[in-house]
């Protein structure tokens, strides 16, 4: 597993921000599409698990929340998903409702022409533009390429980067490439991301990933810390 480090008082302006940027975006559309963004948003407040990347609800307790009935809440979802915004992860069978992810890097790239309408300094917050990084910058994947990663070193952490490079090169580009290696605690390997921010990204969205690599170079590894 990957072990979480507590996320501070910073972990609430980022969902603030990404919330922010869901409902400007909402008002630049149409009233239809207005109303969907304001049921989602309504429900990942209520019941969106941020630790985990998991909203995991029913079909008959998302119509009670909406005020609509369940074939409104299948059909929603459906245009949800259709916009990128959800992803299932886990198909729901039954007496097991679905379980769904969201995909921040879709919501924010939708709704980054309305940065500028909350105002210059949540922009400024959401680019990471000038200066040093803010740690409360939310980055984006980019499809830039990069060069995979040097390993001469012999080192586990540079042969788990390069296996991760190797799979998923936008994701290794984005979250994966600026974790740098502190260090060994026993079976624990310990790296530093640059903001409070990527390392819970890092932990909610890629540990599996992350701690795979790590355990297919070297097996006596059972847990990564991301420290900042």
């Amino acid at each position: 597993m990957l072990v979480r480090q507590p996320s501070g008082r910073g972990a609430s302006a980022i969902k603030y921000d990404i919330l922010t940027a869901m409902g400007a975006y909402a008002l630049s559309q149409s009233k239809a599409r207005q109303v969907l963004v304001l049921r989602f948003l309504t429900l990942v407040t209520a019941r969106y698990n941020w630790q985990r990347d998991q909203l995991a609800v029913g079909q008959r307790e998302i119509a009670r929340l909406w005020n609509v009935d369940e074939r409104t809440v299948k059909r929603d979802l459906a245009k949800l998903r259709s916009m990128g915004w959800i992803v299932v992860t886990r198909q729901g069978a039954r007496g097991r409702v679905s379980e769904y992810a969201l995909d921040f890097d879709r919501i924010l790239g939708d709704s980054e022409p309305r940065w500028q309408a909350v105002g210059p300094d949540y922009a400024h917050r959401m680019k990471g533009q000038g200066g040093d990084v803010d740690p409360k910058v939310i980055p984006l994947k980019t499809t830039s390429v990069v060069a995979a990663p040097n390993t001469e070193d012999g080192c586990e952490w540079s042969l788990a980067q390069a296996i991760l490079h190797r799979d998923d090169p936008a994701t290794y580009a984005s979250w994966l490439q600026k974790l740098q290696r502190e260090g060994r605690a026993g079976d624990r390997l310990i790296l530093r991301a640059p903001s409070r921010f990527h390392a819970s990204y890092v932990m909610s969205h890629l540990q599996t990933k992350v701690v795979a690599a790590c355990r297919e170079v070297d097996d006596t590894i059972s847990a990564v810390v991301i420290d900042v």
